[in-house]
């Protein structure tokens, strides 16, 4: 009898033990599949996840990529691009011809943290003593002509990347990449050493984000996706109108007060950004 008990004993101890080490197994397993080492993972986020999963898009347009010809007469519309499918597959195949295969940024990996800071124009980054925070983020994307010199205590002075419309771009310092979103084929024909959005990825920001809002997204919100893409934790600065319902910059004075989001759905694309920051997807300052 006391034979028996004693096997019983063994049994549930044995058992006991493999469950647990089969509980702590899945919690180990867990931890490795994780894509970042951060507190939250941007693949983690649930209103991140509804948006991406089920409409996966690549961030940068590659070699390799192949976009529909859906997506190019998405693309083709925005500025009434003339050429047909044909030329742009030749103007992307002699493109690579020239870039490197794949652009070269940060990959996801589960012993690091890639944390963004996405610094808008807003009037609002004026007094806000942002720069320390800003600079302070692995990666500092800036759009379009957002200056620095001047403003370092409120927008920072590191810059990784700048996005910008490829007509306006000036000259960088050799510690920045230029990313841009090109609007047509001639966008893609003088480029060297930048990286290029992948227009689906423009069009997923406008169907997917906006639901067809407007013309098409202001640059600043598809940097904002493009941001999501990128990093694993996203800080965002400088997004916003000012009390007249304008995109005034903090580097200039607005002259035309009638201008308000122009031809963008501003009001479209900061409910975006406020959800996102209401669901903790992104961390949102308003500034001052």
């Amino acid at each position: 009898m006391a034979a028996k008990i004693k096997i019983l004993l063994m049994f549930s101890v044995s058992s006991t033990i493999l469950f647990f080490l089969s509980v702590i197994t899945d919690q180990l397993n867990v931890y490795k599949q994780r894509s970042c080492s951060c507190e939250k993972c941007l693949s983690e986020d649930k209103m991140f996840q509804f948006h991406h999963v089920s409409h996966s898009v690549k961030p940068f347009l590659t070699a390799k990529s192949e976009l529909s010809e859906e997506d190019y007469a998405w693309w083709k519309h925005i500025q009434r691009e003339r050429g047909n499918y044909s030329t742009y597959k030749a103007a992307v195949k002699e493109l690579f011809e020239i870039f490197p295969a794949e652009p070269d940024y940060e990959k996801p990996s589960s012993d690091r943290c890639r944390t963004c800071s996405v610094v808008g124009n807003s009037a609002n980054l004026l007094k806000s003593h942002y720069g320390p925070l800003i600079d302070s983020q692995d990666i500092v994307i800036r759009i379009n002509y957002g200056k620095v010199k001047g403003y370092e205590e409120d927008v920072g002075s590191k810059t990784t990347h700048r996005v910008m419309y490829p007509e306006s771009a000036s000259r960088l310092d050799n510690t920045t990449h230029l990313v841009l979103f090109a609007f047509k084929i001639k966008d893609l024909q003088w480029l060297k050493k930048v990286m290029v959005a992948n227009p689906a990825l423009m069009k997923h920001a406008h169907v997917v984000w906006l639901k067809k809002k407007g013309y098409y997204p202001s640059t600043g919100f598809m940097t904002l996706i493009l941001a999501l893409h990128m990093c694993d934790e996203v800080h965002v600065f400088g997004f916003g109108a000012d009390s007249d319902g304008n995109w005034s910059h903090y580097f200039e004075v607005l002259r035309n007060k009638k201008l308000k989001t122009g031809n963008h759905p501003g009001q479209q694309e900061f409910a975006v950004l406020e959800e996102l920051a209401n669901q903790k997807t992104i961390k949102f300052y308003r500034g001052y």
